[in-house]
């Protein structure tokens, strides 16, 4: 299946953390989700449940402590303290800042807990990121937008979060791109904040003010939201834009033939930290060092891509699932283990 199986990881590696646990077929595990704004994010709290779950058919106990709360950056500091004092073995986390826990992620290290997040990069010396490169996330689907474009164009972006980690990274991403095609001019930039209506008003009110934009790259969340508003225009056979990963969008997508492509960011990203971490807590060690990304820490997972010569198979694979359900890849516990000595 083009692009969308996961791939042999290369470059990645372990970071020295001490870990403890009284048993070495027996671990505590912290989930924090600091925003729960979306469905894709109850999606990865399950999976990463659900990978917990696999662990223990395979004789292994992990059980998961799960604090997902709509909270500022405080308030997810204040999730890692309990687990912290709650002896956790290891903490998972989707964070809301990338440079505020490093504090705090010292003190768990401190207290041999491991900590990895994932979703969006975090600066500390004392964590591991596994998950997507999400500048590299934003600027394949900018890539996909010029070249539907012929390399020319003037094109609007609606994001996420203002300041969240993964969505300035995208920005840089998709930035990086255009800028390398100096016949496509960006007119518009946005925030929607991952919000599917919110997606739908903002691309209301930039074809208002821009009626000749050929080209729209938006964020999964907010993808849906944005062609209903290129549809009741009627410019949809006029203006290709990014598209989203759920069930519904894909439906959609293939039924009205639209000229989409979509990164895909799997809900599972946190079951594949989960795996990472379990194996970590028994103490194995990567076969390279995670030295990728900005800070140096992370361990990069494949970035499957959507687009009309995949479509169909995507679409197989959401058969059946509600409209909310995103497609999503994982690292099995198999793959995870194939990482390590």
């Amino acid at each position: 299946m083009k692009n969308l199986k996961l791939l042999a990881l290369a470059g990645v590696a372990a970071i020295a953390v001490s870990v403890s646990s009284a048993n070495a077929d027996d671990f505590k595990i912290g989930l924090s989700n600091g925003w729960v704004g979306s469905e894709w994010r109850t999606q990865m709290i399950e999976e990463a449940q659900a990978a917990a779950a696999a662990w223990k058919e395979k004789g292994h106990n992990v059980e998961v402590v799960v604090q997902s709360a709509n909270v500022d950056v405080p308030g997810q500091i204040a999730h890692v303290r309990n687990f912290i004092n709650e002896g956790v073995d290891a903490i998972i986390i989707n964070p809301n800042s990338p440079t505020a826990f490093d504090p705090v992620f010292a003190q768990a290290k401190e207290a041999g807990i491991l900590v990895i997040s994932t979703d969006a990069e975090v600066s500390s010396p004392d964590a591991t990121y596994v998950g997507i490169d999400q500048t590299a996330w934003g600027a394949a689907g900018a890539e996909w937008l010029a070249k539907a474009l012929g390399g020319k164009g003037n094109v609007v972006a609606i994001n996420g979060v203002a300041g969240h980690p993964a969505n300035e990274m995208r920005v840089a991403g998709y930035r990086s791109v255009f800028e390398k095609y100096p016949d496509i001019k960006i007119v518009n930039e946005v925030n929607a904040n991952w919000d599917q209506a919110q997606g739908q008003q903002a691309m209301q009110n930039i074809l208002a003010t821009n009626p000749d934009i050929s080209g729209v790259w938006v964020q999964d969340g907010m993808a849906a939201g944005a062609w209903k508003s290129i549809t009741d225009a009627g410019k949809k056979d006029q203006i290709a834009a990014t598209g989203e990963i759920r069930k519904d969008f894909i439906d959609l997508w293939t039924a009205e033939k639209l000229n989409s492509g979509a990164s895909v960011n799997p809900p599972g990203v946190m079951a594949s930290a989960l795996n990472v971490a379990v194996l970590m807590l028994q103490g194995k060690e990567l076969k390279q060092p995670a030295t990728a990304g900005q800070y140096k820490n992370a361990m990069y997972l494949p970035i499957p891509f959507i687009d009309s010569s995949n479509l169909a198979e995507a679409a197989a694979q959401l058969d059946g699932k509600p409209g909310h359900y995103s497609y999503t890849s994982t690292l099995s516990i198999e793959d995870a283990e194939a990482l390590f000595k």
